[in-house]
């Protein structure tokens, strides 16, 4: 049997490789068939996914192509996961009231929610999120007539969700509420402004372990930030656990004076953090 199969064999493979020779692209076109086919599949899950959250966080609303309105923009291939930043620009005229970010393909899908306020400049948002897979990012504008306009991008990165905060929880948790803030440019009264503020706060979402005990951390993560000039509201953000550790997050507002920003953060253990701020800076 193994003299006679030898003959067999190379036979065979001669005539495989004829095969090839004669049909060529055979091979390639199949390959691309099944990739393309792969990617159909892909995209038609992601399409449903979408589908069942625009129900669950904005029900019968119908949401318009929001190409003139909203703009995401976050890196196709996040170098951390756990730290992707991502751009929020509004480019339209139609004065917002509020924004949504969703991160389709997290465990917590709705990262954030900004609802702007009197002194608000809501022309721009920046912030920095956790993502745990291949997805889509949703960005929603709502306008003060009521109406919802959508954008999206795409995100190659993952395991950012269960991504270790640091070497252990102790260190992540020194300084917690912990608050800086940078003006972004000059100060003028009645002009907009930028600030980035800096929050010191581990955001556990439950997923991550601690590298010395080996034990899953329990959640402990932002739940809302309310900011506010002499008063009067500047944003109010309804957050989960999508949010990175450490937020920062860059937003406008419109101070018609010298005056205080002040900060209130509350997190899932209903624990209060507050700052005030001198703008400009003493």
């Amino acid at each position: 049997m193994g003299v006679t199969s030898r003959p067999l064999v190379t036979l065979a493979m001669a005539a495989l490789v004829l095969l090839i020779q004669a049909c060529p692209a055979y091979a390639v076109d199949s390959s691309d068939a099944q990739m393309k086919a792969h990617a159909a599949r892909d995209e038609a899950e992601y399409t449903a996914r979408w589908k069942e959250l625009q129900h669950a966080i904005f029900g019968a609303r119908s949401l318009a192509d929001g190409a003139s309105v909203i703009q995401i923009e976050a890196p196709e291939h996040a170098l951390d996961a756990a730290l992707v930043p991502v751009t929020l620009t509004m480019k339209s005229a139609k004065p917002i009231k509020s924004v949504y970010l969703v991160i389709d393909n997290n465990p917590a899908p709705l990262a954030g929610h900004f609802t702007f306020g009197p002194r608000a400049d809501p022309h721009s948002l920046k912030l920095r999120v956790r993502v745990n897979m291949y997805t889509y990012m949703h960005a929603v504008a709502e306008t003060t007539d009521g109406k919802l306009f959508v954008a999206r991008q795409f995100i190659k990165t993952s395991g950012g969700c269960s991504a270790p905060v640091g070497s252990d929880d102790a260190a992540a948790m020194k300084d917690i509420g912990l608050m800086k803030l940078h003006i972004l440019g000059s100060f003028a009264p009645g002009k907009p402004v930028q600030a980035q503020l800096m929050i010191r706060h581990p955001n556990f979402n439950g997923m991550q372990m601690d590298q010395i005990t080996r034990a899953f951390t329990p959640p402990r993560f932002i739940r809302t930030i309310d900011a506010s000039y002499d008063g009067a509201a500047v944003f109010h953000l309804d957050s989960d656990i999508s949010l990175s550790t450490d937020p920062v997050i860059t937003f406008g507002f419109v101070p018609d004076k010298k005056g205080t920003l002040s900060l209130l953060v509350r997190d899932s253990k209903d624990t209060s953090f507050n700052h005030s701020f001198n703008i400009p800076a003493g």
